[in-house]
């Protein structure tokens, strides 16, 4: 299947992945910021924006995403990176780190989705949100269930996930909805085996993303070393809202990262 790539800057290679619904062009800001020193490697998860999006429900799977991870590893000539990504992207570096752990030199987990137990977040309105895609298409859902009154975006940031939103194939949101969101994984299964391996991990959250911030508590506090960064004024879209402080945070945990 193919996937869309794109590569910034030489270095160390940093592969990141971006959320649920989201593109490549999500990560825009942090391949600017990085790529004088690191090898940024970007890439439209499967079902999204201009990679392929296969008919199969069975497709979709965070086990099918973590694979994916390492296939654009594969790509760009990369035996170990560190990985990291955004709410679904991250939790799919963590699949991944747990699945090849000898393939990571660190994992960068931003905006962490709510715990399942939780009942918040995305997670759990997964099926609903399928349901109304394919019911009402993506106009319709994605008002009630992304960018409407209840999502606490404002005019501006509305905007722009509507219009990343609309760009995705129907079928592959569904699915990804189905067969992603609805199981996500509980921030202990995904700690033990970076904790296990002695994987670096940086944890960033934005301070009004409560959910994020009990999720990435959570893993932070099950896996020693880590670093946890709650960034002021900024909710899930944290490295859109402040790219400037999601950055610093970012460059300055790579940097010490040993060589």
């Amino acid at each position: 299947m193919r996937l869309y790539i794109e590569v910034d800057g030489d270095g160390p290679t940093v592969v990141l992945a971006h959320g649920f619904a989201g593109s490549a062009r999500n990560l825009g800001p942090q391949a600017r910021a990085l790529r004088d020193r690191y090898r940024v490697v970007r890439y439209d998860a499967r079902g999204h924006a201009r990679s392929e999006a296969p008919d199969d429900p069975r497709a979709y799977s965070l086990g099918a995403l973590a694979a994916d991870m390492g296939r654009v590893m594969d790509e760009v000539g990369a035996r170990e990176a560190v990985v990291g990504g955004v709410s679904m992207g991250a939790v799919t570096a963590l699949a991944f780190a747990g699945a090849e752990p000898a393939r990571v030199r660190g994992v960068v987990a931003a905006a962490l989705p709510a715990s399942p137990r939780s009942g918040r977040g995305l997670g759990s309105k997964a099926h609903a949100f399928a349901d109304a895609i394919e019911r009402w298409g993506l106009e319709a859902a994605g008002a009630r269930f992304v960018w409407g009154p209840e999502s606490g975006l404002d005019a501006r940031w509305a905007q722009l996930v509507r219009q990343g939103f609309l760009e995705h194939a129907p079928h592959a949101l569904a699915h990804g909805l189905r067969g992603v969101v609805a199981h996500w994984p509980e921030m202990d299964e995904l700690a033990a085996p970076l904790a296990a391996a002695g994987i670096p991990l940086l944890v960033i959250a934005g301070a009004t993303d409560a959910g994020a911030v009990a999720s990435g508590r959570a893993l932070a506090d099950a896996v020693p070393g880590a670093e946890l960064a709650v960034v002021p004024d900024a909710d899930h879209l944290v490295n859109l809202e402040q790219p400037a402080r999601f950055n610093e945070v970012l460059r300055a945990w790579l940097d010490r990262l040993p060589a």
